[in-house]
């Protein structure tokens, strides 16, 4: 868990108690329409939520805004009020989004069932979070939610079940052009300005060539030791690598830096995020998109 993960969740008492003020409660309906109501920390995994529910599903993605930072979110009253509807929530779990899990706690037991993504992986505590980049664990929770939806909504288990199938084939079909990067493009080395899509370049066989402090001081947010900055620095100027893959919801000065220098030194900026931009329409969509950057940067090796 990381000190931006510690600051979220910070105005969640102040939610409830406006919640309570305006008569809400854990007895409200799942849905006015008869949908299944659902709540997703992020708007990645509802994205995924709703590949699986459909139009049988209403999905609430508390963050959805392309420009937030999902580590410094604080929690709001109609996010509690969403959270009291909901018949299934889906987080990421493993410290990433603890504004979610501390919202579920604060609110009481709504009786909600919980897809809890970093738990379905079976990946150890303390090992990177970023899990909607692996794609196995994507497919866990897309038959997850498919299982919980299936019994908050028995008369719609098949639709739920052949959704999630034909999810499970699309993201198999994209972790096999995620493979066959590591077979066009062997001994591809990379410099992150932080370890977002470690799972992804992990199944592409790139090598992540980032100096581990200057990855942990960009995810702290602490100042990047001057060694490891004059390490990353060197590896881009040097062009000892392939390519700068940056986040671009977590960017300062010196991650601006970075890619500036990669600009200069001809060195290709693969862009990724922590949540689904504007312009996709949906998980796969996205994460095909990210997947094609990084392909076509490699490619310039």
């Amino acid at each position: 868990m990381t000190l931006r993960h510690l600051r979220a969740g910070a105005a969640v008492a102040a939610a409830l108690l406006a919640l309570t003020a305006c008569g809400g409660g854990s007895d409200a309906p799942a849905a006015a329409d008869g949908k299944v109501a659902v709540v997703a920390s992020t708007n990645v995994w509802g994205s995924v939520v709703q590949a699986v529910g459909g139009d049988a599903v209403t999905v609430h993605s508390i963050i959805d805004d392309p420009s937030a930072d999902p580590h410094s979110y604080e929690s709001k009253p109609a996010d509690v009020a969403a959270l009291a509807k909901a018949k299934v929530v889906v987080f990421n779990g493993g410290g990433y989004d603890d504004f979610f899990t501390k919202l579920i706690a604060d609110s009481g037991d709504s009786g909600a069932k919980q897809v809890d993504a970093f738990g379905l992986s079976g990946k150890a505590d303390g090992t990177n979070e970023h899990v909607w980049y692996d794609l196995p664990t994507v497919k866990k929770v897309a038959d997850k939610v498919a299982e919980e939806l299936s019994a908050a909504a028995p008369d719609k288990k098949d639709a739920f079940t052949a959704n999630a199938a034909k999810f499970d084939q699309q993201v198999d079909s994209l972790a096999a052009s995620v493979a066959k990067l590591g077979t066009d493009h062997p001994g591809s080395k990379v410099v992150v300005t932080e370890p977002v899509p470690h799972y992804l370049l992990e199944a592409a066989g790139v090598t992540d060539a980032t100096p581990t402090e200057f990855s942990e001081a960009i995810e702290n947010e602490t100042d990047v030791p001057v060694a490891a900055l004059t390490a990353a620095t060197d590896l881009i100027t040097g062009k000892q690598v392939t390519a700068l893959v940056n986040n671009t919801q977590t960017e300062n000065s010196v991650t601006q830096q970075l890619v500036s220098q990669a600009g200069t030194a001809g060195i290709p900026v693969v862009g990724v995020t922590e949540t689904l931009p504007a312009g996709v329409s949906g998980y796969l969509d996205w994460m095909t998109k990210q997947v094609d950057a990084l392909s076509t940067a490699l490619s310039k090796k």
